[in-house]
């Protein structure tokens, strides 16, 4: 690691909290800037300084930033669908750009957390990596937004910014407060994954992204983007998983063609009703369906990056939400059938 403060954005998320956690193991000195309505459990007895603002205030931005060596930026907006382009313009861009732009004014180096959906896709056979041409995007404001972001970065790089990218897959793992990705293992622990959709995506553990982070602020090479994926599985494969772990009713399938399309229709019309996107929707649909397979090999090889097995990873998210009292409604839904 280099040495100094490390200022944590996002540190109330899921790979965020695992940061900030795994820099106080090693003795670090960690900043993070948090909001005021940022579930406070999260930071909760933790020895670090905690700034209060956001990324889309430039000034609290600043703030956090002075004096810090290294800033790791996992802040963002994660809604996947259709809606909302400009509220994730304003956090997953513009947040970036003040981040970006207060890490350079510090000569702070800075490890800007992006996405693996901001990485081009070739096939199940052939899986893509950092240089991967990109396709035009499927008009997700996430997936634009998140390529947008990094465009950012690249740009303060060219005037001289120290920066890092690094693109997570979907993770899993403990320390998942909101909960964010590990909604899915509890739906699916709760026996509602009658029907996987359809598609495939990279399963990572954010214990192994959050060290891949931490690699990057201290070998990561600047302007360059490192993937921190995990094992290619099918929503099927999966969720099959999940119940096994979970104890949980088995999925029976996949949805059919007709099923997806009623239910993408019927997300897109609440949207417009109620101006609230819930998950399920066309716009997440068609982005699961992509053949997102990718390799890490850049990042095992440069920042010595490990991707530990599936069955740990959701084991151990699946214990962290059991202690935490998660899965309790579960319990109750799996008890009662």
């Amino acid at each position: 690691m280099k040495p100094g403060l490390t200022l944590v954005t996002g540190a109330t998320g899921l790979l965020g909290n695992n940061v900030v956690r795994r820099l106080l193991d090693r003795g670090q000195a960690v900043r993070v800037l948090a909001r005021d309505t940022s579930d406070p459990r999260a930071l909760e007895g933790l020895d670090l300084e905690i700034v209060r603002g956001d990324v889309c205030d430039a000034e609290s931005v600043r703030r956090a930033c002075d004096g810090a060596a290294s800033v790791i930026h996992s802040a963002g907006y994660v809604q996947i669908g259709r809606a909302h382009l400009d509220r994730h313009r304003q956090i997953n861009v513009e947040g970036t750009r003040h981040v970006a732009e207060s890490a350079w004014a510090v000569g702070a180096r800075l490890v800007h957390v992006s996405s693996c959906d901001a990485v081009g896709i070739v096939s199940l056979d052939e899986p893509a990596d950092e240089e991967t041409p990109l396709a035009d995007p499927l008009p997700v404001p996430y997936v634009i937004t998140k390529r947008e972001a990094e465009q950012v970065v690249l740009e303060q790089v060219h005037q001289g910014l120290d920066a890092v990218i690094v693109n997570p897959g979907f993770m899993l793992g403990p320390w998942d407060w909101k909960p964010s990705s590990g909604r899915m293992l509890l739906e699916v622990g709760s026996g509602k994954g009658l029907f996987a959709p359809r598609g495939w995506f990279s399963l990572c553990d954010a214990r192994d992204v959050a060290a891949g982070a931490l690699a990057a602020v201290q070998r990561g090479q600047p302007g360059r983007r490192y993937v921190l994926a995990g094992a290619t599985l099918s929503y099927l494969d999966a969720w099959r998983r999940f119940a096994q772990a979970t104890g949980a009713r088995r999925p029976w399938g996949q949805a059919g063609p007709i099923i997806l399309r009623l239910a993408g229709w019927s997300g897109d019309l609440w949207t417009r009703l109620t101006g609230g996107e819930p998950d399920v929707n066309s716009g997440a649909i068609a982005l699961a369906a992509l053949p997102k397979n990718y390799t890490s090999a850049r990042a095992e090889k440069e920042l010595g990056y490990h991707i530990r097995p599936v069955e740990e990873t959701i084991r151990d998210a699946w214990a962290w939400f059991d202690e935490h009292g998660y899965t309790r409604q579960a319990s109750r839904k799996k008890r009662a059938r």
